[in-house]
């Protein structure tokens, strides 16, 4: 009797960055997560907005896999999470809404540290690290320094450079604009816009609906633990006036509720 054997390939080629499929997460017996399902294709830069405790943060700790899922599926560039953690984290660059990072090492040596983590090339590491610094504003030798000694906006620039320096193909940004200066903010979203052109992908999340509807392809509002309502930006760019309207009029509605 001949045998037959049926291979199933974990890692499914896609041209959907994120996948997330009828996700759900509780606290306890608090349902904060209900069934969200999205799709972020390759090249999109999305936004995501909602109020707080709508759970976008829990919906991107998900996503990262800082914070485990009660159920649902979550592919990352075509790896999923929860069965290949590694190859599919190995995807994501993640900055969070207050910068994190261990403040007893330099700036230099936390980014190198991190670059480690992901195999870059010394000399890879080297131009890619000068060439982040100088975008972001960042001098050398302020790298040079302990990360406890910064500003909050140091420290948010230093993020921002250790979740770039392995050239992730899915970048998560959180809030990215806090703390930092005018010009800094700017190069940020010059930044984005230009990753994204290179066919890689982001998901923003922000309370600031102009800045969101300014430079997203897509926006989702998230709302009491489920996906409200999409709104196609690129394709119809008049909604981007109906987008700020629409969020106020959910949160008002949820305030009289209150």
């Amino acid at each position: 009797m001949k045998l037959q054997f049926t291979t199933t390939y974990l890692y499914k080629p896609t041209n959907i960055a994120i996948h997330i499929e009828n996700l759900y997460k509780s606290y306890g017996k608090n349902l904060v997560i209900k069934g969200i399902s999205l799709d972020i294709f390759k090249g999109e830069l999305y936004g995501f907005i909602g109020q707080n405790g709508a759970g976008k943060s829990t919906t991107i700790e998900s996503i990262i896999g800082i914070k485990p899922y009660d159920k649902g599926e979550i592919l990352l560039d075509g790896w999923p999470l929860k069965k290949k953690p590694n190859q599919a984290k190995a995807s994501v660059g993640y900055v969070s809404s207050e910068p994190i990072a261990y403040e007893d090492m330099t700036g230099i040596n936390y980014v190198a540290f991190i670059a480690s983590i992901y195999k870059v090339p010394k000399d890879e590491f080297n131009s890619r690290f000068e060439y982040l610094c100088k975008r972001f504003s960042l001098k050398i030798d302020d790298t040079l320094k302990l990360i406890k000694e910064y500003s909050h906006g140091m420290k948010q620039k230093i993020c921002l450079i250790a979740s770039l320096i392995y050239n992730p193909k899915i970048w998560i940004l959180d809030e990215p604009t806090v703390g930092l200066d005018v010009f800094t903010s700017e190069e940020l979203i010059s930044y984005m816009q230009e990753y994204v052109k290179n066919g890689n992908t982001i998901l923003v999340a922000s309370h600031n609906i102009e800045l969101i509807s300014r430079i997203c392809d897509k926006v989702s509002i998230i709302h009491n633990g489920t996906i409200l309502k999409t709104f196609d930006l690129k394709s119809h760019p008049e909604y981007k006036s109906k987008l700020k309207n629409y969020f106020l009029s959910t949160c008002k509605e949820d305030n009289n509720a209150n």
